[in-house]
């Protein structure tokens, strides 16, 4: 009993050093911070909280089942049978392009966006996993992508929709820093680009349903019905959202991560309709369908946002639940069809203009 408890408690103190000296972690809410935090609607009890009461709270025992489920669980082609290739393109192509607004996807949910001449990323995750440590996630599906980090040119602005590791990657982060001139991000989140070297002046914190000019475009943070957290011991202690970027011509919508619920509805009331929603389909479990959609409330989403078209985003990246990893886009394009929703469908790295209505795409996973 000694012994056993000795052990406990050395993986107790190991966890904390751990997770208290390594950055990948990243910081911590202070109380003082809280503070100014009790403002929002959305913060009660020193949390965050969605309008809906979800997730549900697991014991000890609930995690330890999750865990042992993933990885002793095989999934039929949870993997492509080869690394994803993606559509190549230049910094010369980035740095000079004039044209209409236009979205390339680096996979998972990584966009860059080039609208009102600004280059914009949306929740650059360039990790090769999604976890604080390399041994502790599985490899993503593209080791390569349309244009190395290092390459990328001057960036306008950074949008974040987490903290999660699958979005919010501390090595990327580094990366990009110091050619970003600003990031946008939800109450609380700045933290951790703070403790990574950021200075508050670069940073925007926005609660739901803030509006923010970011130059000539209107940045609104709009709800979403997830969770955040980058530690056992600091759930919801940042927000979560979506986000809208408008121009005066046109509109866009990034889910982030979220379950369905009425506040696509509201959303779309509100703000649509829009050119394109780019639209979480992903890492699901019935487990968690309270935070994450199925592919078929996927396409019901787009069809309550107002959406002239979606995009289905959070899949054809990394394995994180147990399903394979092509029923989310199969499942979703199914139901959009059905629906009678216009979906896109590109390869990473493939040009998507946001006002295109004509563009037709291959099922390039089918052989994957």
């Amino acid at each position: 009993m000694i012994i056993f408890f000795s052990i406990i408690g050395l993986l107790v103190i190991t966890y904390f050093l751990v997770t208290k000296f390594y950055p990948s972690f990243g910081g911590d809410v202070s109380k003082k911070e809280q503070l100014v935090y009790q403002k929002s609607k959305q913060f009660k009890n020193g949390k965050f909280n969605n309008v809906n009461p979800v997730p549900k709270n697991l014991g000890f025992p609930d995690n330890i089942k999750l865990v042992y489920n993933f990885f002793t669980t095989k999934v039929e082609n949870g993997r492509p049978k080869e690394d994803l290739k993606p559509i190549k393109t230049d910094s010369l192509s980035i740095a000079n392009y004039k044209g209409e607004a236009r979205l390339i996807w680096f996979g998972h949910s990584s966009f860059l966006l080039q609208i009102e001449g600004k280059t914009i990323l949306l929740d650059p995750m360039f990790g090769k996993v999604a976890a604080p440590l390399s041994f502790l996630g599985a490899n993503r599906f593209n080791t390569d992508f349309p244009l190395e980090i290092e390459k990328l040119p001057k960036i306008d602005a950074v949008i974040f929709s987490h903290d999660h590791y699958d979005h919010l990657d501390y090595e990327t982060v580094l990366k990009i820093k110091e050619k970003t001139n600003h990031f946008y991000v939800p109450l609380g989140l700045s933290v951790h680009l703070k403790s990574w070297g950021i200075s508050k002046d670069k940073i925007s914190e926005l609660d739901w349903w803030d509006e923010i000019m970011f130059n000539n475009l209107k940045l609104v943070c709009t709800p979403a019905q997830h969770f955040s957290g980058r530690k056992m011991n600091n759930g919801q202690s940042t927000l979560w959202c979506s986000w809208i970027i408008q121009s005066k011509s046109e509109n866009i919508y990034f889910s982030g991560d979220s379950g369905y619920a009425k506040h696509f509805k509201e959303i779309g009331e509100k703000y649509g309709p829009f050119d394109i929603a780019l639209m979480e389909c992903g890492q699901y479990n019935k487990m968690w369908a309270n935070i994450h959609m199925m592919p078929e409330e996927t396409a019901l989403a787009g069809l309550d946002l107002n959406a002239d078209k979606i995009m289905p985003i959070h899949w054809a990246g990394f394995k994180l639940a147990l399903h394979s990893w092509k029923d989310p886009i199969i499942r979703v394009t199914a139901k959009a069809k059905e629906l009678n929703l216009p979906i896109i469908t590109p390869k990473i790295g493939e040009e998507i203009l946001v006002k295109e209505t004509a563009s037709t795409y291959s099922n390039w996973w089918q052989n994957l």
